[in-house]
């Protein structure tokens, strides 16, 4: 069952910060303060989706890892700590301090400090959240070595 989970659960964790990502850079070039404000005010909500898929994910990755901490799997389990660092110091605060400066109309330099913070913090963790995903299709055979040893997309059935 771990083995189903797992990947599920980090699936709909990258899928949540990309899409996170993906709505405030579109609302800040595309769209109006009041969208910018929904988005900012939703982003929060979305927490109570991400933190239990990041926590499912982790827990069940080392679960699954066991005592093993060489290889691929020491890899992942590196870039967890910086994940995990990154979001609870850097991504929750900023997105709650964004979310209520937005709700305010608040749209000063100070807000998009910020939220340049936030994207570069949220494009670092889509950026690890996706080498454990690579790294974890590698594990499954899902990538294979192709010439020059580039990994070749076509996955093994």
């Amino acid at each position: 069952m771990t083995k189903i989970i797992h990947p599920i659960a980090g699936a709909v964790a990258l899928t949540t910060v990309a899409t996170f990502w993906l709505s405030t850079a579109f609302a800040e070039m595309l769209a109006s303060h009041a969208s910018v404000t929904m988005v900012k005010t939703a982003i929060p909500w979305g927490f109570l989706l991400l933190v239990p898929a990041l926590a499912v994910t982790g827990g069940s990755g080392l679960f699954l890892a066991k005592e093993r901490r060489a290889g691929l799997i020491g890899a992942k389990i590196k870039r967890m700590p910086f994940i995990a660092g990154n979001g609870v110091l850097v991504l929750i605060p900023a997105a709650l301090f964004l979310a209520s400066k937005a709700k305010a109309a608040e749209f000063d330099s100070t807000f998009y400090a910020v939220q340049a913070l936030e994207l570069l913090a949220g494009a670092t963790n889509i950026v690890l959240l996706g080498l454990n995903m690579r790294d974890g299709f590698k594990m499954k055979g899902r990538f294979r070595a192709g010439p020059g040893g580039r990994f070749d997309a076509k996955a093994k059935v």
